[in-house]
C-alpha cells in the first residue's frame, strides 16, 4: 500500500481555501492542541469541541478541558472551546475489546471513530465547513488509521474532513515547546481506564 503524506493533503487544502473557512477541531487535551491551533488559527475559524468519553476517571475529563480553556486564553485565540456531556457508557459499549488489548492496539481504531464521528456529527449539525482532530500529533496515535476513518465520515455526513498529520515538521517536539511555554499540564497516560491501569502498572 502506497504511503500517503496526509500533512501535504492538509496544505493542499488549505492553499485551495480563498477565504477562512469554519473548522471544527475534536481535542482530548491542551498540549496535543497547542501546537495544532498554532499550525491552523492563520487558515481557519476555528472552534474547539472537546469529547473523548473513555477519560478516566470523571474529575479528569473536566480538568483536561479547563486546561485547554486556559490555552486558547494564553494563545489569545478567538474560538468557542464547546465542552461535550461526558458520557463515559458511549466509550464502554463502542470499545468491548479494549480489555484484551493494549493502547495502539485495533480497539484503538473503534475509539478514534468514536470521537470522529460525534464530531463530524455536530460539525453537520452546526453549520462548519470542515471538521478534523488533534490526535494524530501524538506519535502513539495511527495517521493512516485516523484519516481513513475522516474520508469515510466525510462521505457519510458530507460535511468536509481535513486531513492531517500534525507530528510532521516537528510538531510533537513543538507542542513540548508549548506546553512548556504555557505550563500546561501533560498527563500520563492516554485517557482510559485501560490505559489508566497500565501507567499505575508501570509505575
Amino acid at each position: 500500500m502506497q504511503k500517503i503524506n496526509y500533512h501535504n493533503k492538509m496544505l493542499e487544502i488549505i492553499k485551495q481555501n480563498k477565504q477562512k473557512k469554519k473548522l471544527l477541531l475534536q481535542v482530548c487535551c491542551a498540549p496535543c492542541s497547542s501546537q495544532v491551533l498554532n499550525e491552523l488559527k492563520d487558515y481557519f475559524d476555528i472552534d474547539i469541541y472537546f469529547y473523548n468519553p473513555n477519560i478516566y476517571p470523571e474529575e479528569e475529563y473536566y480538568k483536561r478541558s479547563e486546561v485547554v480553556k486556559k490555552l486558547v486564553l494564553q494563545m489569545n485565540i478567538n474560538c468557542k472551546v464547546i465542552v461535550a456531556k461526558n458520557n463515559p457508557n458511549e466509550f464502554y459499549s463502542f470499545v468491548d475489546t479494549r480489555s484484551k488489548d493494549t493502547e495502539g492496539g485495533k480497539s484503538c481504531y473503534k475509539c478514534y471513530e468514536l470521537r470522529l464521528r460525534q464530531t463530524a456529527k455536530f460539525a453537520k449539525e452546526h453549520g462548519y465547513d470542515f471538521f478534523t482532530t488533534s490526535l494524530s500529533i501524538s506519535p502513539h496515535k495511527n495517521s493512516r488509521w485516523i484519516n481513513e476513518i475522516g474520508e469515510k465520515l466525510e462521505k457519510e455526513y458530507e460535511i468536509r474532513f481535513l486531513y492531517s498529520d500534525f507530528k510532521k515538521k516537528d510538531g510533537y517536539k513543538k507542542s513540548i515547546e508549548l506546553s512548556n511555554k504555557y505550563n500546561l499540564y501533560r498527563q500520563d497516560y492516554c485517557g482510559c481506564v485501560f490505559s489508566y491501569k497500565e501507567r499505575e502498572k508501570i509505575k
